[in-house]
Formats: C-alpha cells, structure tokens, sequence
C-alpha cells in the first residue's frame, strides 16, 4: 500500500455508520425493559459509550455499564472504566469472577496457558439473571472473528444464555425485531458493521480518551509462541520465560493472560492507523484465547459468552 493511499484512509469515517449504530441505541431503549452496556474498558466498548450519549443527548445514558472484571485485567483499563463512569455520570455496575470461584460456580484453570476468560460467561449470566437484564449491548463487530461475522444485531439468547447460530432471525432492511420469551435475552451489536479501521477513524475525529496500553509504552514481557505477552503474577511462566523488556502496545484489550503485545512505536492515533493499514496478521491475532481451538469463538458463545 503506498503512502499516498494511507494518508487517503486516515480519518475518514463514513458517518452513515454512526447514524445506524444511533438508532440501534434508540431501538433497545424503544425495546427492552432493563438493557445494559457490557463494558471492558476496551477501544469497541469505549465507542459504544460515546454513541449512546449521541443518542440520548443532552439526557444521560439510561442504562447502566456492566463490567465483569476478571481480576486479571490490566491495571490501565480499571483506571480508564472508573474515570469514564465519573466523567460521564453513567451508572457502572462490576461482578467479579473471583466470586464466582468462591461460590464454586467457575473452577480455576490450571497449566501453562491457564486463564478466566472462558469463566467471565457464568458470571455474565449470573449478571444477567440478577438484574434481570432482557438486552445487554456489546461491541462486537463482524470483521474480527468467522463466529460474530454470523451473528444478528440483535442476537437472541435462550432461557441458558446460549447462542444458536441456526437459529437467527433475519434481519430486514432496518426492522430489529426484540420479541422474547419469557427467560430468553438479546445481545445486541451496534456496531457489527464497522470494521478495526473505522473505529480507529472515529476515535480520532470524536478526540476520544482511551487507555494508555493502546500506545506505545516500555513494558516486562515474555515471548511465548511467537508472541510478546504481558509478564504479570496471573501468567504460569515456564523455567525459560524470561522476562524483558520492550517497546509495545496493545492492538486489542482483554484479559493479561490471553492478550498478547505487538512491538510498536506508535504514540499517535494516525501512527496506529498506518500500523493496521500494513499489518499481516487480524486484530484477534493477538488473542490467545480465540487459538485453543478452530472454532474457539463460537463455542464460548454457544454457552452464553459476549
């Protein structure tokens, strides 16, 4: 890609995806009972708060951020939800997995790629069930992952919170249909549409804050599978992992167990956008989490995941 066609790709956002991600907003409000935003303090969940404070401006946001909070994160997110909730007034609400292990509702895995990812799902539904939510808004988008590529915008989840991929609604024109039985939710996806690119264009022309870890810091790392991942007390380290040093910064944001680094010097957005333009591998490259099976995703959300 010449330099020329970068510059061209830089800041433009086609406007037309906001509009319809708007009126996604509006419609769970116009919808459901009790929604709520999924938050994790990630670039997707961090657009989708910005979005909803467009759609109901100048009111406040009318449903609360839910943010099931591994205990694993990254320092850096926590800092960024508590001070987003502050600035924006919006009303945060946080379950814990560890609780979840507590009340042996999750067990602890074990071994060298051990994480608590899989285990956010039983502490999401137990959310869900306590505050009987009837829709949660997330950030997924379709271009990231083969599983959500097939999913609805509003996506229906049974009485178990589980996803069946043969068993979508179709999805007309603008008609978002949010019928449920009794028990059942719906994910909804706002921004499905958009791709890495656009969110990174949006960031850059809404001037939106967002946590440090996106850009180029020093940082203890560890290289395993040809990867640089986070060196922290959560990570099972082998005898010949040994930490160092590097320039790096984080392309998606998950937990410190199964987010891996990529070495970068980028310290502007535009630098960031230039990075994704060239780069050879997708976002969820970076995630270890999507590569302990083919179809890794799509099991996770058929038992009730993001």
């Amino acid at each position: 890609m010449t330099d020329s066609t970068i510059k061209d790709k830089i800041g433009q956002f086609p406007r037309k995806l906001e509009d319809e991600s708007i009126y996604i907003m509006r419609e769970v409000a116009a919808q459901f009972e009790r929604p709520a935003l999924l938050f994790s303090g990630g670039k997707d969940s961090i657009t989708l708060v910005r979005l909803a404070q467009k759609a109901f401006f100048p009111g406040k946001i009318p449903f609360p951020l839910v943010h099931i909070d591994t205990g694993h994160n990254f320092p850096e997110t926590i800092e960024f939800r508590d001070w987003l909730a502050k600035e924006t007034g919006a009303e945060l609400i946080v379950r814990y997995v560890q609780d979840s292990i507590n009340q042996g509702k999750a067990k602890e895995e074990t071994g060298k790629y051990a994480s608590r990812n899989v285990l956010q799902t039983v502490t999401l539904l137990d959310t869900i069930e306590e505050f009987k939510f009837d829709a949660c808004i997330g950030g997924a988008r379709r271009d990231e992952e083969k599983a959500r590529a097939k999913e609805r915008i509003f996506s229906v989840r049974d009485d178990f919170g589980q996803w069946d991929a043969k068993r979508q609604r179709p999805e007309l024109f603008d008609m978002l249909n949010g019928r449920i039985a009794v028990g059942e939710n719906v994910r909804v996806f706002p921004i499905s549409n958009w791709t890495e690119l656009d969110v990174w264009n949006y960031i850059k022309e809404e001037k939106m804050e967002i946590p440090s870890i996106y850009f180029s810091h020093q940082r203890q790392v560890i290289e395993r599978d040809g990867m640089l991942w986070a060196d922290s007390e959560y990570l099972n380290k082998e005898a010949d992992e040994i930490p160092f040093e590097a320039t790096v910064r984080f392309r998606t944001v998950g937990d410190m167990t199964c987010t891996a680094a990529v070495e970068s010097d980028a310290v502007e957005i535009d630098i960031i956008i230039e990075e994704i333009l060239s780069a050879e591998i997708s976002e969820r490259g970076a995630r270890i989490d999507d590569k302990r099976s083919e179809a890794a995703m799509e099991k996770r959300k058929q038992q009730g995941y993001f």
